[in-house]
């Protein structure tokens, strides 16, 4: 009996509705731009049946050894790993074993804690952009030309970031719940505008934009790298396999956490696929070989200009929830490491009772201060060094899809299930590991392409 949790089907979906639509969204009718009608959809449908695959083998390493009453519990990605991979295996009744992990638990450590930055950086972009886009709204109503009103993204960044350095000081990842449910209600109203925009557009013109081989490009080499980057694109919007285990950890039990964690994971694939399917086609159809990196953004000079205002906002809401439910986790891995180092640190073990007036008391943490503004200030500063929004979420789904949604939990399910070499199971999950494998490392060279092409041009 898990008695101290209270999570349910949809306080995980809406965790999870929260961590998936987010800047991916807004990027997916520029990502099927580059492929085409028939190839994209396609794309969108593979990545989610991927996506699903993952969740199930992962939701099914939360226990050990039984996935559904096995005594040993794992509170995060990392110690799935370190518990079925690495040193923990052996080091079951070590209370310290969540940090104890060697060999695969370090090699996760690093991707998802790449994982979880780099989101923040993407959301800290994001964020800025839709900021902007009210801001040029509104100038565009009052001056006429879009040519006046070209402002940078990097003031509304640091507001982005000052926001979030007050909201880092959320204790855990279960003093959240409210703020995901807020940011999932958000993404629901910005992709059924973005959606209906792209709709209305194309009724006014009464046709579809776009065609079966994508925008046409000079070369054969700029449209791989394009495609590449697009497939980036898809692959960035679907994973929550680094926060699964965290959510899977907060649902109550009975029913058993994996059985609860399917349901709501294929819930919100398919709430997701449904979403992404519709801003997708409909952005494309709406401006086919001119459709931009954000899809909102084409509407700026939209006779609705309110209602796009609106939809920006919500994705800034949304955004602010989304940057905290995937740092929340590698704020967890990292000042639980330092207590574990440094027991009796004072700086590191500490909290102090702090009371403001008009506000009730609370606890404050030298060290969540001052390492959790460190970390908010770096995302944000990297974010204003590299603003490239399709080709950041292109190297990062190059860098962590493959390790984190296919490899790690294709490794943990076979090693736990004791799958035997060369049985049909085992074949077709190397091969499903070898692909993603492949898809993984071409779209990390050629976001990483457009990067270096955006940074010099």
């Amino acid at each position: 009996m898990n008695g101290n949790k209270t999570g349910t089907v949809w306080t995980a979906v809406a965790h999870i509705v929260t961590g998936v639509i987010g800047s991916g969204v807004l990027s997916l009718a520029w990502s099927i731009a580059q492929v085409g009608w028939i190839a994209g959809p396609l794309a969108i449908l593979l990545f989610a049946s991927i996506t699903l695959l993952s969740a199930f083998l992962l939701s099914d390493t939360y226990r050990s050894p039984d996935p559904q009453y096995g005594p040993h519990r794992s509170s995060s990605y990392l110690d799935a790993v370190n518990l079925h991979k690495g040193k923990a295996r052996l080091l079951l009744h070590d209370p310290h074993w969540v940090v104890t992990g060697i060999g695969s638990g370090r090699a996760s450590g690093v991707f998802v804690n790449i994982s979880l930055y780099g989101f923040g950086i993407a959301y800290v972009i994001t964020a800025a952009i839709s900021m902007s886009a009210i801001q040029k709204s509104n100038c565009y109503q009052d001056k006429g030309t879009e040519e006046a009103c070209e402002f940078g993204d990097a003031y509304f960044m640091l507001i982005f970031g000052a926001v979030q350095i007050v909201l880092s000081q959320i204790p855990n990842f279960h003093n959240i719940q409210w703020l995901s449910i807020l940011a999932a209600i958000m993404s629901f109203a910005y992709a059924f505008i973005g959606m209906a925009l792209a709709l209305m557009q194309v009724i006014e013109k009464g046709y579809i934009e776009g065609s079966i081989q994508g925008i046409n490009t000079s070369s054969g080499t700029e449209k791989l790298w394009l495609v590449a980057q697009a497939l980036g694109d898809i692959a960035f919007s679907y994973p929550f396999a680094v926060i699964l285990i965290e959510i899977q950890d907060t649902l109550k039990s009975p029913p058993p956490e994996n059985q609860t964690m399917r349901k709501a994971s294929t819930i919100s694939v398919i709430v997701t696929t449904f979403f992404y399917l519709c801003c997708g086609c409909c952005g494309y159809a709406a401006f086919g070989n001119d459709t931009p990196g954000n899809l909102l953004t084409g509407f700026s000079s939209s006779k609705l200009h309110w209602l796009v205002d609106f939809a920006n906002a919500c994705i800034v809401i949304h955004l602010v929830g989304a940057y905290q439910v995937y740092s929340q986790p590698l704020f967890a891995n990292v000042e639980n490491w330092l207590r574990f180092k440094f027991p009796d640190n004072e700086f590191v073990n500490h909290t102090y009772l702090l009371k403001l007036p008009l506000l009730p008391a609370f606890q404050i943490s030298l060290l969540r201060l001052s390492f959790r503004t460190v970390y908010v200030a770096s995302t944000t500063g990297i974010a204003m060094i590299f603003p490239y929004f399709n080709q950041i979420l292109g190297v990062l789904a190059g860098i962590i899809y493959y390790p984190l949604t296919i490899y790690f939990p294709v490794e943990m399910y076979l090693s736990q299930s004791n799958i035997e070499a060369w049985t049909t199971k085992w074949i077709l999950l190397r091969l499903f590991s070898i692909i993603g494998f492949v898809v993984g490392f071409f779209t990390l060279i050629g976001s990483i392409e457009g990067i270096i092409t955006a940074k010099l041009s």
